[in-house]
This record gives structure tokens, sequence and C-alpha cells, in this order.
């Protein structure tokens, strides 16, 4: 997504000019844009024409409309999105107040206005415009002396820095200086992903190679880790996936993306944060039922109390018509992240944003638990029956 214009006040009222340019984009700007805000893009509309002689003809015309959005299909296959509204501008060829139906395709510019931006949607603009936000996927393609640290995204890949270091060769009698140079350049490679991957976004770590290469640098990198402390990289040591490739050039990536194996793995890899996150509230639900809570009332009597450690909420939520209910799920994400807690958004596109939305789209793991909510559900189950 590329973003032409921002003009966003400290009260949350603004408008932002954008241009969709990859497939992804078109799923983002569905979750931007909501009933109530106001759309101002090109489209061609049918005018009829009268003549003196009270004969009629009609033509069709490229103008620049913007409505009040009232309805939004999105549709997946053709990838673009039409959105239904009333014009609200004056224009020569379309009545104020007319109904007309927009529709924004790849490489065409929108201006989205907001009666107000939350952090939700300034956080989703964001995202879509910086590409290393959406690379969740990043890959260092090595060989001895050369290596390659890349950010993968739907539609391209990144080279973010490129390590050549050169290596002496293992002479007879005289083999530490070739174990100087090899960890010279392993130590190039380790700051290379620290500096350039973001594990907060990247969920799949492919380090690549001929030979051993990959599995003598990835022990290298994780003793190397232990001794100076490295919490980034030792908490972060199950996303990392050892794959071979022919070469430590960039082409050889693609031979590794189209194994069917690899990218299997890698699914199960990049959704595991989410998936992981899920299991731990099942199993948090058997057996501490005091400390695991679904439905929007519980979760948001345990985000006042500053409970909750991990929110597990469903994107799906986020795209709700009542703009009052919206609010409420916005401000229990700001709520759980200003008191500490971790924030996990599912995919509603995905298995485990599926099940999700079987408990109700949120849920909580909390600090320590809270019995009182379990009574007050009790109460007034009690309360029901009576």
């Amino acid at each position: 997504m590329k973003l032409v214009h921002k003009n966003i006040d400290k009260a949350g009222d603004g408008s932002v000019v954008l241009i969709p340019e990859e497939p992804e984009d078109m799923w983002h700007a569905y979750n931007l844009i909501s009933e109530g805000d106001q759309v101002r893009s090109g489209t061609i509309r049918k005018v009829q024409n009268e003549t003196s002689t009270g004969s009629s003809s009609s033509s069709r015309v490229r103008t620049t409309l913007t409505i009040r959005v009232e309805s939004i299909d999105f549709d997946t296959q053709a990838q673009v999105l039409r959105l239904k509204g009333r014009n609200i501008e004056e224009n020569q060829f379309v009545k104020m107040g007319a109904y007309h139906t927009l529709d924004l395709e790849l490489n065409r510019k929108f201006q989205l206005t907001k009666p107000e931006w939350d952090s939700i949607a300034i956080e989703r603009v964001e995202m879509a415009c910086d590409v290393t936000q959406s690379a969740d996927v990043a890959a260092v393609i090595m060989q001895d002396g050369l290596a390659h640290v890349c950010l993968i995204t739907a539609s391209m890949t990144l080279v973010r820095s490129k390590i050549d270091v050169a290596i002496p060769r293992k002479r007879k009698g005289n083999v530490q200086q070739h174990e100087k140079g090899l960890a010279k350049f392993y130590d190039a490679v380790i700051q290379g992903i620290i500096r350039h991957v973001n594990f907060e976004v990247v969920k799949c770590v492919l380090i690549a190679s001929p030979g051993f290469v990959k599995d003598q640098f990835f022990e290298y990198m994780f003793q190397q880790a232990v001794k100076t402390d490295n919490k980034v990289l030792l908490d972060n040591k199950s996303k990392f996936m050892l794959v071979h490739s022919s070469s430590g050039f960039k082409h050889s990536l693609k031979e590794i993306l189209q194994d069917p194996a690899v990218v299997a793995k890698m699914s199960d890899t990049k959704a595991a944060g989410e998936v992981k996150a899920l299991e731990q509230f099942y199993t948090t639900l058997q057996c501490e039922p005091a400390k695991a809570f679904y439905g929007k009332k519980h979760v948001i009597k345990a985000a006042d109390a500053q409970a909750i450690e991990t929110l597990l909420i469903s994107d799906n939520l986020f795209r709700c018509q009542d703009v009052a209910t919206r609010k409420e799920y916005v401000q229990l994400v700001d709520s759980v992240r200003d008191s500490g807690g971790e924030v996990k958004i599912f995919s509603s596109m995905h298995v485990s944003g599926e099940q999700l939305a079987q408990l109700t789209g949120v849920a909580a793991i909390l600090r320590f638990p809270m019995p009182e909510l379990e009574d007050s559900e009790d109460e007034r189950t009690d309360s029901d029956s009576d």
C-alpha cells in the first residue's frame, strides 16, 4: 500500500489518501473502511442527456465522487472492493444524495475520511504501508563467506543486507586463520539478523545453505546467544527453520519457497504464535478456570482490574457495523497494552481465528485468578432460573 497523504489531528479526525498496490492491500482496505466513513475516488457514471427536441441519449463519463459508505462488499477472487453509499458532494453529473457504488481496485487512488481514527485503524495503515511490518517471513541464504538477509512479503522479496567476508582456506598446520575468518563471518550474519529481523512481526526465519553451513552457523549463533545472554535470539529459537539451498545467492530462495514441505512447515510456524496462545487458553480453562475467560462482558471486567496477561481477539470484531461496539473493543486492546499485557489479533481467515470465533471472538488469560467473575455468572444464571 502506498500512502500518498495523511492528515489526522490529535483528536483522531482526518483523512488519508492511499493507493493499493498488491492483492493483500485490498484486504487491508476492507478492514480499514467502515460503514459511515467517507470515501472519495474516481469512477465511471452513466449519464442521461436530453436534447432540446426531447430525445435522450446516455453516455458514460469519468468523474470523482465522495460517498458516505452504507455497505461494503469484498470480492476476493477479482480483488475488488465495492462500496455502496450516497453522494455527499456537489457534482455536475450526480445529484446530492444519489446512490452510487464505488469500485476500489489495485492501483486506483482513494481518499478515506473517518469521523474518528482509533489506534487500531492507524496501526493498520502503518502496517499496510510499511513493507517491513507485513513481512512475516525472513530468510538467511548463505554459503561460506557469502550471506543474504532477506524479508519476504506476499508479493516481493527485499534484500536487507548482503554479507561478503573473505575466509582464508584451511592450510596444513594453520587452521586458526580459517576458524577466525569463519567466526568473523558468522558474527556479521548474526548482527545482520538482529539488525534487520523484527521478531515481533517475523514469525518464521529460514536459514538455507548447501551442505552443513546452515547447521554449523545455527549451532554457533545459539552458543554465542547463550554466552552473551541474547534474549531476543534465545526467546525466538523456535522460529528458525533449517532448509537446503543450492547456493548462497538470492535466486536460490525461489527453489526453497517452491518446496511443498517447506511451505507447509512455514505456514505452521507462522501461525504458531496464535495457535500456541489458543492452546494455552484451553489448557488454562481446564486446569485453572478462574484464570481463563471468554465473552465480552467477562473480558472487559478483567481488563478493568488490569488482570489480563494475554488478550486473544478476532479481527472480525473491528469490522463491527456498530461504532460504539467497535470503540469498546479498541479501548479494550489499548487498556490491555497500557497495563503491560500482550494482544494477539487473530485473522478470521485462519483456522485459529475460526476457533476463536466460536468462543465469541474474544478471550483472555489472566495474571491472577478472578473467581468473582465466575460467581457473578452463577448468580446471574440463578436469578434467570428464579
